[in-house]
């Protein structure tokens, strides 16, 4: 009779609302939150990244720090996985930071099991009014964090109220006591992290069921260890259809979770204890009370035993691990040339925009040494190449165009993004700099190709002395287009001024070639004006290769670019892919 009259007044719809409500607001203010951080953080975030990982142990560290500001281990993977496909981080280097990251996720759970719920309208209120009284971007960047936090808060609160009259439903103790099965118990943390793609909501409601006394501690860890395997399998959807690294680099993250729940899980009761006796006591209660007050502390503590623990125990282990993963996932053997594709733009990184901008960065580089091979190949292939090594040439700017469109649809669905008023600037620079080094592809299939058909249609035989003048014309021009998308790759600013001051340069070897070929006209040699026109317009042609490099220069000399990492200069020998 009783347990009839609890189910009729139990209201189950308002509790499933409660509980999905409180679980969206709370989802909602983490995505707030990280969002907000990625715009504000994510230049400095990814220069630690870049900087701090000279060996495994800063790694861990850089890893912990930034999933610790950014409250995500996802978004921090994502990070590493973007560092990795673009070869500023090895696999082996990026092991470290996936491990930190799983030491920067127990600081969600600590902070949640320390129930400062009751502050939560209080934060969404301050971030409300920061946000809406702010004039500036970043204040209101900072305004939307905290609100975020707050909703994280509020979300926690509402889950803990809506669960409240599910403490006297005997049907959902028992469901709560099925749990007891640890492994079924990691499953379900699994699954439904992997769902909501999102630890720290797992972990946030093992804490208001245990704060409600409905799970033993036992079951919590269990689900706590199935929640770290879960977020690893949202870091795996996440890296399909991605180069064969970023495929790695989620597997490490895979790896890790299951190896070292395979490592605790004969040892949960031992945890368990371990944890009761470091915990706080809730002196003076007892049952389901004294569950209540305690085991949401030693669930957040256990998290933090277990991920902390097994950094310090795998850190040894970084090359088998390195190997394993290898294995797991082998690097595609190369078939010799393929179609060029983009190699670096990652449209998960659009909510970054700065490690989105920096992608661009890496693109541009790439596409600067398609292009540089481009102006190289030109001028010899115009005065002495056959019309195969002519249309070869001209087929050297399909890449180029490939790669500037997918440039500019990158850039494209980046500026529907949020950004502060700077990444704006540089987005809008770096689509001027792509567009110059098309107008040198397009330039030199256009304009030099005919130039050499029309040497090879009126059997224009060039001079020594005119190829000599051409020549060192040519290499002046291919200096400055060399260190110009250098000086845009380093963001080498004095490279740049270098390029801009040797205007002067160029235009005295145009002068010298163009009084050589005013002085041969006179010269009694068959189709001598068809000879001088192609002749002059090889030379116009290459002062217009200098112009577009010397405007990327001068984009260069105007870019704030304080925020940007180091990365390796190109050279003569640099090997196109």
């Amino acid at each position: 009779m009783d347990a009839i009259q609890t189910a009729s007044t139990l209201q189950i719809g308002s509790i499933i609302v409660g509980l999905l409500g409180g679980l969206a607001l709370f989802l909602y203010g983490m995505e707030q939150m990280t969002d907000a951080l990625k715009i504000i953080a994510g230049g400095r975030m990814k220069n630690l990244l870049a900087q701090l990982t000279t060996n495994r142990f800063k790694g861990v560290f850089t890893g912990a720090f930034v999933t610790a500001i950014i409250q995500s281990s996802s978004v921090t993977t994502v990070l590493v996985v973007g560092f990795v496909s673009a070869g500023l981080l090895t696999l082996s280097q990026s092991i470290g930071i996936i491990m930190g990251a799983e030491i920067g996720t127990t600081i969600t759970a600590q902070i949640i099991a320390f129930k400062v719920t009751k502050f939560a309208l209080a934060l969404i209120a301050v971030g409300f009014a920061m946000q809406f009284f702010s004039r500036t971007k970043r204040r209101r960047q900072y305004g939307l964090m905290v609100m975020g936090f707050g909703l994280i808060f509020f979300g926690m609160n509402q889950m803990s109220s809506a669960t409240s009259p599910l403490r006297s439903y005997q049907p959902f103790i028992d469901l709560m006591g099925q749990l007891d099965n640890l492994f079924l118990a990691v499953l379900t943390g699994a699954i439904f992290t992997a769902l909501v793609q999102s630890s720290s909501a797992t972990i946030g409601i093992i804490i208001v069921l245990a704060g409600q006394g409905f799970i033993p501690l036992e079951t919590g860890i269990a689900l706590t260890f199935g929640a770290n395997i879960g977020t690893s399998i949202t870091a795996v959807l996440a890296s399909i259809g991605k180069p064969r690294e970023a495929v790695q680099t989620a597997m490490v993250h895979v790896s890790f979770n299951v190896l070292g729940v395979f490592l605790w899980f004969g040892f949960i009761d031992q945890l368990a204890m371990l944890v009761r006796n470091i915990s706080p006591v809730a002196e003076g209660l007892t049952g389901t009370a004294k569950l209540a007050a305690e085991t949401p502390r030693q669930i957040a503590n256990a998290h933090t035993i277990f991920n902390v623990t097994n950094t310090f125990i795998f850190i040894w282990f970084t090359k088998p691990l390195e190997w394993l993963v290898r294995h797991l996932v082998p690097d595609r053997p190369s078939y010799g040339s393929a179609a060029i594709m983009p190699k670096y733009l990652d449209e998960h990184l659009l909510a970054t925009p700065e490690m989105a901008l920096e992608r661009v960065r890496l693109e541009l580089k790439r596409l600067g040494k398609y292009t540089l091979r481009m102006v190289r190949h030109a001028l010899p292939t115009v005065m002495r190449g056959t019309e195969d090594e002519l249309e070869q040439l001209g087929r050297m700017d399909d890449n180029v165009d490939t790669l500037y469109q997918a440039i500019l649809d990158y850039l494209r669905l980046l500026s529907r993004e949020d950004m502060l008023q700077a990444q704006s600037q540089h987005l809008s620079e770096y689509m001027n700099i792509a567009n110059d080094m098309e107008n040198i592809g397009d330039m030199i299939e256009t304009n030099m190709v005919e130039a050499g058909s029309e040497r090879l249609k009126y059997n224009v035989e060039m001079s020594e002395a005119t190829q000599e003048a051409f020549k060192a014309l040519h290499d002046q021009v291919c200096w400055a287009v060399e260190h110009a998308f250098e000086a845009m790759a380093t963001s080498n600013k004095d490279l740049a001024t270098q390029v801009r001051a040797a205007k002067p340069e160029i235009n005295r070897l145009a002068d010298e070639a163009e009084r050589h070929l005013a002085h041969r006209l006179a010269a009694d040699e068959p189709n001598r004006l068809a000879t001088f026109r192609v002749e002059s317009d090889i030379i116009e042609y290459l002062k217009r290769v200098y112009y577009f490099a010397k405007r990327i220069a001068r984009v260069t000399t105007q870019m704030d670019t304080s925020y940007m990492a180091d990365v390796t200069p190109m050279t003569e020998d640099t090997e196109f892919e």
